[in-house]
């Protein structure tokens, strides 16, 4: 592509800079960047500011954008900085790097035997180094208590800061400083030193990672290792000041409840602190737990310690308890799991298995049903069958298969059903490793990684690599069985494949570095520019403060003043001072910088130095002028490259020509000239030069350059304008061949050749010249036209390679793969129809081409091919072949000797079948008349209904129409010595299940007798019934029958719990029902009226009674439309299915409409009473004498059936009178009298009387009064110790049981309130104090008459322990957090204190605590990162703990970017609304970041940021972003193209028949798709239709118009559409100048029709006998100007007939006679032909000709077509078939065809 002076395309660009290299003297030393741009830029290596140029050791290696600098053989003096310019049309870029030479390590001296090895050479450079390890520490496996000691003796000067962390974190924050001892010391033999780890009485938290760094001024090393520390089996301790034995206490409270699915995780973490740090033991069910497969224990980055329990079975439910413990105490936490079983289980689950190292593996389950899916798993894996992983699906068993075990295999398989419902298993792989690698670990990059394998003999070398390479040894570790592989502070280099290997055993696990994230650094600071002299600038710079961790780079970059672009500069690692020369920009004019900071984190901020600097570049010549060779009348065209932009002057012949111009003459009517400038390159054009224009000198000249070449013009030969290579054309034959070369003079003369040949011209053959262009063409062209033609003139020539083929050929006949089967001597004829007649074609056998003979005979007519074995032997059998074209028909003939009698089968068959299943069992002979002996087992079998013998021409067929179990065995077909062997096997068919097909949905009512049934293929097949995926039992509630091949399952009496999922099993199918038992209407069967009326007398009793079905029916009961409650005065009964509304005592106000209404149906009554005599109720019976004490009150009450009725009270027959102690009440029905203090006058007979008349109704009592009894206690009090906050109640029994009792409480009286309740039940007196505090422990005394007692109450403390405990938060930077915690009890206020970091919180407003009831919380208002740590809440029993993260606010989107469509030339806003105000961000499009223009608009105002882009086109289209720091929001911007309209349309058309007519349209663009249609449907270009496109032109040409094409056309663009158009072609007036002739011909000439007519555009159209004519084969037809000819070859008598010419409306007649030969044979069938009996005979004849008629005879008689005889017609082939030849048919044959004969005799062998 080039560039044109408005678009320069896109500078170089650094994708990957240079880094410095460090190399000794002597070795290689290769540089490499990565530079991109259009067009490609030229890059130069350049040091101490002169290019590089290549040499022995210097070589310049590219590959595509990568280039590098390599350089052999370093010395000292090619140290220094090496400058990469990379240079293209749009601008320059540079990057630097240093290349370091140190000088090699002396050799070492020999040493003497007294004396020691000297020490290694300090580093070069000054004698100093980073650090380096000379011995780094060892992992250990140590029992506790033991004494650890971790050395490391580290290399270095000056000499290394070495310490050791723990973890990941110093040791002082880890132990006191009693536990460890470090000691310093000097590294052996040089400088350097070592620093030892010594571990006084390890303990098991001191297991962890330990890594020694050590760092100087030069660098940092560190080196790891694994402390495991074991407990010993010993329980005691040796040491006395160790804590004892952990034991796992009894919980003082209720542990939490965990459920959990059966097949998932559960993970409890617990999270202790204490200092010396807790040691953690896991205990289930009281015992200790260790790690297995199946249950992890770690401790994660938070510093909790998890157990993970993967894939959790039912037995893993129980109580789990971490137990943790240290020098200052113990502590516990537990946790109940429970696991929730599924519905649907396993019948037989996995069991564990091992297996051995390259053996195999096998587990096996079962499931409930043989149609459920399952899956197979190792851990989270998902297992794909194939040859590792076999697995097997056997009816309900599915078995998986693990071949070629390895270590790797080893770990938890499951087996999945459907709902995620598993079965689990170990499999243990026995071998040299007995614990292999995890899977994968990940780690982040910083921290260590760990890996620990253990193998089964001790001290064993191990070997570990990573991604095939093996690991350095001071990572790795062996003790015993134990090896360790520890990388501390791994990088993402560290990632990969980590294998251990030892012997042929291997385990790998994959490491996966997860990236931390890292800000970038800061920017460098104190930026200044001082202009220096001689075209340069000086920058100078401090480093970023602070500096940054990773290693870094500083970034220049320049910009143009003007420009908005900023183009990279240097890449420099130091920072200081820089000199920016002239050199290193690429045009004078004003430059400003700016420098940033660079790591693999990311770039600072830019800082821009203040000021410019004016700078001139230096030209240099690239590529030079080189002298100009053209011909008279082209242009001379003279370029160079310069190294910078820069102007310069041309020059011709000394004269200097204007540059201020683009074109210009030398002088007037001199040459002509045009200057160009075009980045780096210049160009000076000389147009259209002349012959005496030669000799003249081009001179160029600028500062620093000067440079000429010369002009040479030479005579302009002719020369071949088309084409320009050899040209290679293909065509079929007739088509028209022409063939073109253009010449660069006209009417030039040139020859024409073929094949070296010349050409002569003829009819087949025409040369023309049409001005420069000379043509050769051919007519109708022929095969034997292909060659080579070449046009030669003046000693250039143009070739061209025609190659004409006939056209493609097509088998038509067969069209699939043919199989003959034929006996020895045998006629076999193979027969292949093509399309076309004289199409060749040829025959192979078995690949090898056949060749005719006369065993093998090759016949063609016409289309069809025949290959005929007359007498066909075995060995002529094979694969045969004909091949036509491309096309290929295949025959496969068998010819099977008569000396084997059976043809099929040639080996042993076995059928496998199922009884009643159709058997045929079937023998292929090679003669039909062959007799057959079948035999089972040794004895022949006899035809019968169940055994059918079958025979059908060559083949004989046993037949079982219906096989059984017992016909299983050896079945021989036998001839003669010949026996075919067909092996049986009988199995009974899989059981089906017949009905039902799909699932059933059942409903039932209650009660109501549900039956399952299922129909089974077989009828004694076993069946399994299951509900809910348990196998039923049978009961009275639930019955199973068998009849024959149907099953049922019988629910009796249906309850709603029988329903459920029925899966009736019968192991190779199932049938599943779905039953749902719905509950029965609730009706009222009796009464049968839906309405009474009854009436009651009052007061009396009222019952209104139904019965309802079901019994258990539920009813409500009604009264004037509101619902009724029992009571005593309603009562509501239900016995069995009666149900009962009953008034004992019915008054009047109780009528009304009465209501009783199931969930179905209801039922009334309406109820009356009518008032009744006023009667006594109750007491029903004389009561018995009241016995009172004095003074204790006495009530007689009594009742009546109606309230308002009067009474009359009597004393010893005397009225009774109010006042004296005595009351008289009347309470509804109800009437009493009331002694308030009982005397002995009191004493007597009280009579109430309902009436004052005697005989009235009426009720008596009598009263005694006695002296009371004295008062005691009977019972003593009980001392109660409680717990606080319980309630305490104290008991004691009095006599008499109404005597008076007084309580005290540590000698005070007490008074009844909330806190204390006294209360009185018959003789039993109690005091409850409620709540009971501390405080409340005292002494109680009850006092009753003269006696007391008492007791002592204790109330003892009550633990406050945390039933929820703190939870770990995150929280962003200003959020508001809440940690809450849950108690047992509801504690005082200050019972629990809240504390962090284990000190108590400080006052800040922030803080904030609140209690409600248990709940305990403490509020963070607006969050810092200072409030992260760890919290707790403590009480005196218990302490929770949690950790606070507190991540920095984070920048988010509020209101992201939207798509913006425009149109052309339009401008587009994005706007986007941040979290967070002050946010600088960069808007990008198209990856390349925008900077603020005239069409490009960036405003920041507040939380809102604006993006405004005028002026757009349609290559603005693209992705917009706007980034910042992370952040990254993008829309899409769509300009759409201007819609295109039609400017002008055609008008209407008329043209003649065979006229071209042009259709032309003009739109407003140039690029612009259209569509064109006739008559409505869619126009595609063809050799006749031409669709242009001419600039803004749109034509359509439609050559040789014919009446088709009239019709309306119209041209559409987008949704503009012009027309319709209407073009009308008029019919050519055509008439026959020269009429057709007949003609007469023998059979086998030819014949010619010529007809001329008056056009020579009209195409004319022949026919014969009414059938139309096409050339190929024996017509040919060709068109001579306005002549038409026919010509037909090798007539025969059917081409007689009449011949029409058509021409338009014009056409010619004539008649063709053609005279027939006479009818001959030309092949006769054989004098004696021989036939089996039984077989066919064929005998065969070809005539003359086709269609010739022919008669076959017998001994004189002409024969007939029938079942006997066959004749047959093929071509010019005539066959006679007699079918199932006899001895009778023996003789004389003949075949008549006209005059001629032909004899042949039959011989009939065989009886």
């Amino acid at each position: 592509m080039k560039a044109g002076s408005g678009d320069q395309g896109s500078p170089p660009c650094f994708l990957r800079f240079p880094r410095p290299v460090r190399v000794v003297s002597g070795a290689e030393a290769e540089l490499k960047c990565v530079v991109l741009g259009e067009p490609p830029p030229t890059v130069v290596w350049e040091k101490g500011g002169q290019q590089l140029a290549a040499s022995e050791r210097l070589s310049f290696p590219a590959d595509g954008a990568e280039h590098g600098l390599l350089l052999s053989g370093a010395l000292p003096t090619d140290a220094g900085v090496y400058v990469c310019r990379a240079r293209n049309a749009a601008g320059e870029a540079y990057a630097a790097a240093a290349v370091t030479v140190l000088e090699p390590p002396p050799p070492e001296p020999e040493l003497q035997p007294a004396e020691r090895p000297l020490p290694p050479p300090p580093p070069p450079g000054a004698g100093e180094g980073a650090p380096v390890f000379l011995t780094g520490p060892r992992s250990q496996w140590v029992l506790r208590g033991a004494e650890v000691v971790l050395t490391c003796q580290v290399g270095g000067l000056p000499e290394p800061t070495l310490y050791w962390e723990k973890d990941g974190m110093a040791l002082d924050e880890v132990w006191d400083s009693s536990h460890f001892v470090l000691e310093p010391g000097r590294a052996e033999g040089g400088p350097g030193g070592s620093l030892a780890l010594r571990i006084l009485a390890a303990r098991l938290p001191d297991s962890g990672v330990y890594v020694c760094h050590a760092r100087n001024a030069h660098g940092h090393a560190q080196a790891g290792a694994l402390l495991q520390v074991h407990q010993p089996p010993e329980s005691p301790p040796e040491d006395p000041e160790e804590a004892p034995a952990p034991v796992v206490e009894p919980l003082k409270c209720a542990p939490k409840t965990f459920w959990v699915n059966e097949g998932k995780h559960a993970k409890f973490r617990c999270y202790v602190m204490g200092k010396p740090e807790p040691e953690i033991e896991w205990h289930w069910e009281g015992r200790p737990l260790l790690p297995d497969r199946r249950r992890l224990m770690y401790r994660d980055r938070d510093g909790g310690f998890v157990l993970k329990v993967l894939y959790c079975q039912a037995k893993d439910r129980g109580l789990y308890v971490c137990a943790a413990r240290n020098s200052a105490g113990q502590t516990l936490s537990a946790v109940q799991l429970h696991v929730k079983e599924p519905r649907l289980r396993f019948t037989r689950p996995l069991q564990d298995v091992e297996g051995r190292e390259h053996g195999i593996a096998v587990l096996e389950c079962k499931v409930p049903n043989a149609r459920i899916p399952t899956a197979w798993f190792r851990e989270d894996q998902r297992l794909l069958p194939c040859h590792k992983y076999e697995q097997i699906e056997e009816g309900t068993v599915r078995r998986l298969i693990i071949h070629r075990l390895k270590a790797d295999d080893d770990g938890v398989y499951l087996c999945e059903m459907r709902s995620r419902v598993r079965t689990v298993a170990n499999v243990t792989v026995k071998g040299p490793i007995l614990k292999r690698l995890p899977r994968k670990l990940d780690v982040l990059e910083g921290e260590n990684a760990v890996l620990l394998v253990e193998t089964q003999e001790a001290g064993v070398e191990g070997h570990w690599s990573r991604d095939g390479e093996e690991l350095p040894a001071t990572c790795q570790s062996s003790s015993g069985h134990m090896h360790a592989l520890v990388l501390p502070g791994v990088t993402r280099e560290d990632a990969g494949e980590v294998t251990f290997s030892v012997g042929n055993s291997r385990t790998t696990t994959l490491l996966r570095v997860k990236c931390v994230k890292h800000s970038p650094p800061g920017p460098p600071v104190l930026a200044e520019m001082f202009k220096g002299h001689k075209n340069t600038v000086l920058l100078t710079w401090k480093p970023p403060e602070p500096a940054p961790e990773t290693p870094f780079i500083y970034r220049l970059e320049r910009q143009e003043v003007g420009s908005e672009d900023w183009i990279q500069c240097f890449s420099i690692e130091k920072a200081g001072a820089v000199e920016v020369p002239g050199d290193c920009v690429p045009s004078e004019g004003d430059y400003r910088f700016r420098v940033c900071t660079v790591s693999e984190h990311g770039r600072s901020p830019h800082i821009v130095f203040h000021g410019s600097a004016h700078l001139v570049p230096t030209a240099r010549l690239v590529a030079g002028l080189e002298d100009v060779q053209v011909y008279d009348g082209e242009d001379a065209v003279f370029s160079l490259d310069l190294s910078t932009i820069i102007q310069g002057t041309w020059f011709l012949n000394g004269e200097e020509l204007k540059s201020n111009e683009p074109e210009g003459q030398v002088a007037p009517g001199a040459l002509r000239y045009r200057v160009e400038q075009k980045g780096l390159q210049h160009r000076l054009i000389l147009q259209a030069v002349k012959h005496q224009d030669s000799g003249a000198l081009v001179g160029f000249s600028c500062p620093g350059v000067q440079d000429s070449a010369a002009l040479t013009i030479q005579e302009s030969p002719v020369h071949i304008l088309s084409p320009q290579d050899k040209v290679s054309l293909t065509f079929t034959t007739p088509e028209r061949v022409v063939l073109t070369c253009e010449l660069s003079r006209a009417d030039f003369p040139a020859t024409w050749y073929k094949d070296g040949q010349k050409v002569e011209e003829s009819e087949s053959l025409v040369l023309k010249v049409d001005g420069r262009k000379h043509r050769l063409i051919l007519p109708e062209a022929e095969v034997r036209d292909s060659g080579e033609f070449e046009c030669r003139t003046e000693g250039v020539s143009a070739f061209f390679d025609v190659t004409v083929r006939d056209p493609p050929v097509h088998i038509v006949d067969p069209r699939e793969h043919v199989f003959v089967h034929a006996i020895t001597s045998e006629c076999v004829m193979l027969t292949c129809e093509v399309d076309r007649e004289d199409a060749p074609v040829r025959w192979y056998k078995d690949g090898q081409e056949v060749e005719q003979s006369d065993l093998m005979m090759l016949e063609s007519e016409g289309p069809h091919h025949r290959l005929v074995l007359p007498a066909a032997q075995p060995s002529d059998g094979g694969e045969f072949q004909c091949v036509a074209g491309e096309e290929r028909a295949y025959f496969t003939v068998t010819i099977t000797d008569v000396s084997s009698w059976i043809v099929y089968p040639s080996g042993k068959v076995y059928v496998a079948a199922v009884r009643l299943e159709r058997v045929v069992l079937t023998c292929e002979l090679c003669r039909p008349w062959a007799e057959v002996r079948w035999t089972k087992d040794g004895e022949e079998v006899v035809e019968s209904p169940a055994l059918l013998l079958q025979k059908e021409d060559t083949v004989r067929r046993l037949v079982l129409p219906a096989v059984q179990l017992e016909d299983s065995g050896e079945y021989l077909c036998e001839i003669d010595d010949e026996s075919a062997s067909f092996t049986v096997t009988v199995t009974e068919p899989p059981v089906r299940i017949i009905y039902p097909r799909d699932e059933v949905t059942l409903i039932a009512v209650t009660l109501e007798c549900v039956v399952l049934m299922c129909e089974l293929s077989r009828e004694d097949a076993p069946v399994r019934w299951y509900k809910d995926g348990l196998e039923v039992e049978e009961s009275e509630a639930l019955v199973l029958e068998r009849d024959g091949p149907r099953c049922r399952l019988v629910l009796p009496a249906a309850l709603p719990e029988d329903g459920g999922e029925f899966v009736c099993d019968a192991g190779d199918d199932s049938a599943f029902f779905t039953v749902t038992v719905t509950a029965p209407p609730e009706r009222i069967v009796h009464p049968a009226a839906r309405c009474l009326d009854l009436q009651f007398g009052t007061p009396g009793r009222v019952e209104l009674r139904c019965e309802v079905a079901p019994a258990g029916s539920q009813v409500r009961w009604y009264k004037d439309g509101l619902e009724v409650e029992a009571s005593d005065a309603l009562l509501l009964g239900a016995e069995g299915p009666t149900r009962t509304l009953t008034l004992p005592h019915a008054q009047p106000e109780d009528a009304g409409e009465y209501v009783c209404e199931t969930r179905d149906e209801a039922i009334t009554f309406n109820v009356s009473l009518a008032e009744s005599p006023v009667q006594f109720l109750a007491p029903e019976a004389a009561p018995s004498p009241l016995c009172v004490a004095p003074g204790e009150p006495v009530v007689l009450s009594c009742e009546l059936s109606r309230a308002g009725a009067p009474v009359f009270w009597s004393h010893n027959g005397r009225p009774v009178q109010e006042g004296e102690g005595l009351e008289l009440h009347a309470e509804g029905p109800r009437r009493v009298l009331c002694i308030r203090a009982a005397g002995l006058a009191h004493a007597g007979l009280y009579t109430c009387q309902s009436r004052a008349a005697p005989g009235a109704p009426s009720v008596s009592f009598t009263v005694q009064v006695a002296e009371p009894p004295p008062v005691k206690l009977v019972s003593e009090l009980t001392p109660l110790t409680v717990h606080e906050g319980d309630d305490a109640t104290f008991r004691c029994e009095v006599s008499p049981p109404d005597a008076d009792v007084t309580w005290l409480r540590n000698g005070a009286v007490v008074t009844p309130g909330p806190q204390l309740e006294m209360a009185q039940n018959g003789s039993s007196r109690t005091l409850t104090l409620r709540s009971c505090q501390l405080g409340d422990s005292g002494t109680v005394t009850v006092q009753a008459g003269s006696t007391a007692t008492s007791a002592r109450l204790h109330v003892r403390e009550t633990e406050l322990l945390f039933l929820r405990r703190l939870q770990d938060v995150r929280a962003e930077e200003g959020q508001d957090v809440c940690l809450e915690v849950e108690t047992g009890r509801v504690g005082a206020a200050g019972a629990v204190r809240w504390v962090r970091g284990g000190e108590p919180l400080p006052q800040d407003s922030r803080l904030s605590m609140a209690q409600d009831g248990h709940i305990h919380r403490l509020f963070i208002h607006g969050v810092i990162l200072a409030d992260q740590g760890t919290y707790g809440c403590e009480s005196h029993h218990d302490r929770t703990l949690a950790r606070l993260s507190v991540r920095p606010k984070q920048l988010k989107v509020l209101q992201p970017l939207e798509d913006v469509t425009v149109s052309e030339g339009g401008s587009a806003t994005f706007q986007l609304e941040l979290s967070q105000e002050g946010v600088t961000g960069e808007w990008a499009r198209g990856g390349i970041r925008l900077q603020p223009g005239p069409k490009c608009h960036i405003h920041a105002e507040g939380h809102t940021h604006r993006l405004v882009l005028n002026g757009l086109g349609l290559a603005d289209s693209g992705c917009v972003s706007f980034m910042v720091d992370s952040l990254r929001c993008a829309a899409r911007l769509t300009v759409r193209e201007v819609p295109v309209t039609i400017v002008r349309g055609p008008q209407d058309l008329e043209v003649t028949e065979g006229d071209t007519a042009t259709l032309e349209w003009e739109l407003s663009q140039t690029l612009a798709d259209v569509t064109w249609e006739k008559d409505g449907c869619a126009l595609t270009p063809s050799p006749r239709l031409r669709l242009q496109a001419l600039g803004t032109r749109r034509l359509l040409q439609l050559r040789r118009c014919s009446p088709s094409d009239a019709g309306t056309y119209s041209c559409a663009v987008g949704t503009a559409c012009v027309g319709p158009v209407r073009l009308t072609v008029r019919e050519r007036a055509v008439a026959v100048l020269s009429e057709l002739r007949s003609v007469s011909a023998r059979e086998g000439d030819g014949a010619t029709f010529e007809c001329t007519v008056s056009d020579a555009e009209t195409t004319g159209r022949w026919e014969l006998g009414g059938r139309p004519l096409k050339p190929g084969g024996r017509v040919r037809i060709r068109q001579e100007g306005k002549k038409h000819i026919l010509v037909l070859s090798e007539l025969r008598a059917e081409d007689a007939g009449e011949v029409r010419f058509q021409a338009g409306p014009a056409q010619s007649l004539a008649l063709l006679e053609v005279e027939a030969l006479p009818l001959q044979m030309c092949r006769r069938p054989p004098l004696e032909k021989t036939v089996l009996v039984g077989r066919r005979a064929v005998l065969e004849v070809t005539v003359s000709r086709l269609g010739g008629h022919v008669c076959w005879l017998r001994e004189g008689v002409e024969l007939c077509p029938g079942d006997k005889y066959e004749m047959r017609s093929h071509g010019p082939t005539h066959s006679l078939v007699i079918h199932d030849v006899r001895p009778e048919d023996q003789g004389a044959y003949c075949c008549q065809a006209g005059q001629d004969s032909a004899h042949t005799r039959l011989l009939v062998e065989g009886n």
